[in-house]
């Protein structure tokens, strides 16, 4: 399993892991159409401090992970999904794109994270809908992070 940056050429593999979570496990009907920054990922997620990550096991998507840059030194974490049987501590998606994230957020220095989720998700251990994870002078944005270890190891999903 390889977590890289998203390409151009990963837009359908993005697409086949995100709507069947969406669709099957949340019971949301949606499609890629309500969706526009899906086939818009460059232009909408990998400008400024922004970027998309996803996780690949051989040719195909497994994972993916999005940080909207909003201004000010603050993002949103968004678009964080994987695939039901790449998810759990033994494969590592999540703890990977999570840590391609954070290490992406400390080189920008990105003082804020916020994390939001659509009413229709229950929310996950430890979490509410919209949470700001902040960093003081003295921690890291990782450190700070790492007290939400049920995520880390989690499927932290929200289809914003």
């Amino acid at each position: 399993m390889k977590i890289r940056r998203f390409s151009a050429s990963d837009e359908q593999g993005v697409i086949d892991v995100i709507l069947p979570i969406q669709r099957e496990e949340f019971g949301i009907a949606i499609t890629a159409e309500d969706q526009p920054d899906l086939r818009a990922i460059p232009e909408f997620y990998q400008t400024g401090d922004g970027d998309f990550w996803v996780a690949a096991a051989g040719e195909r998507i497994v994972g993916t992970i999005a940080l909207k840059d909003i201004g000010g030194a603050e993002a949103a974490l968004r678009k964080m999904f994987v695939a039901p049987e790449f998810r759990g501590r033994e494969h590592g998606v999540a703890a990977g794109l999570l840590d391609a994230l954070l290490a992406h957020s400390e080189r920008r220095k990105i003082e804020a994270i916020y994390l939001g989720r659509p009413r229709s998700f229950s929310p996950p251990i430890g979490s509410t809908k919209r949470t700001a994870l902040s960093k003081s002078p003295e921690k890291t944005c990782r450190r700070a992070f790492r007290s939400w270890a049920s995520i880390r190891n989690s499927m932290f999903v929200g289809p914003n």
